[in-house]
């Protein structure tokens, strides 16, 4: 009697800064999936990705320099068949549409079970789309406007409303035809003017004013479309 085929077990990669965070992900998942590499930061998460194949990302949001949100683009390019998974602290319903949006297929905090976690990859790998049900609803108001906004010069404003098309500093730059060091220069200016105390509260607000201008663009088509039907 022949025996039973070997089950293939998906494999993963775990990308996250924190190292403990990664050894205890890689622990509690062992027992169902393949973890085939990990990386700490965003060129090393894109380097790993070039050499090697995977069925899921595991993908924080808060790297330093790029956030997960900026590598996305990056990361779907050159891996469109795997899927990915954010698993970040920022239990926000704005960020998980906005990546949601920029290609990825799930969202979970990282404080979630492994009975969540496990559940959510399983998910994902189905061809589902999965968030968390910890996740918030829409908030009544986008929040989107900021008291400090109209201090930002027009060239400051244009940078933030890339930062929430999910631009990085260099492609900004090359955009704008400006270095990526002169994109970073404003990005700390822009930070102090709103009393933002990190890169992560400068990436969300860049997200909130873009869902804003959608939202405005969306008021502004319909009540276009209103105003033509009545004058037909």
């Amino acid at each position: 009697m022949n025996p039973a085929p070997t089950k293939i077990r998906p494999r993963l990669i775990l990308a996250d800064d924190h190292q403990i965070l990664v050894d205890g992900l890689r622990a509690m998942l062992s027992t169902r999936f393949d973890v085939v590499g990990v990386a700490y930061d965003g060129e090393q998460l894109l380097t790993l990705l070039r050499a090697t194949s995977a069925d899921c990302l595991l993908l924080d949001l808060a790297f330093p320099g790029r956030s997960g949100l900026e590598l996305l683009p990056d990361v779907r390019a050159l891996r469109p068949e795997m899927k990915v998974l954010i698993v970040t602290m920022h239990l926000d319903r704005v960020l998980a549409d906005a990546v949601m949006h920029a290609g990825a297929s799930g969202f979970i905090p990282k404080d979630s079970g492994v009975e969540e976690l496990g559940e959510a990859i399983e998910q994902v790998l189905a061809g589902n789309s999965y968030l968390s049900p910890r996740v918030p609803p829409n908030p009544r108001s986008s929040g989107a406007t900021h008291a400090s906004l109209a201090a930002l010069t027009p060239r400051q404003h244009e940078i933030v409303r890339l930062m929430g098309d999910g631009l990085s500093s260099a492609e900004i730059g090359a955009q704008l035809g400006l270095s990526p060091n002169t994109i970073t220069f404003h990005r700390t200016r822009i930070r102090k003017i709103l009393g933002l105390d990190s890169e992560w509260a400068l990436n969300r607000l860049a997200i909130l004013v873009q869902v804003g201008d959608q939202t405005a663009n969306s008021l502004t088509a319909a009540t276009n479309r209103a105003t033509s039907s009545s004058v037909l």
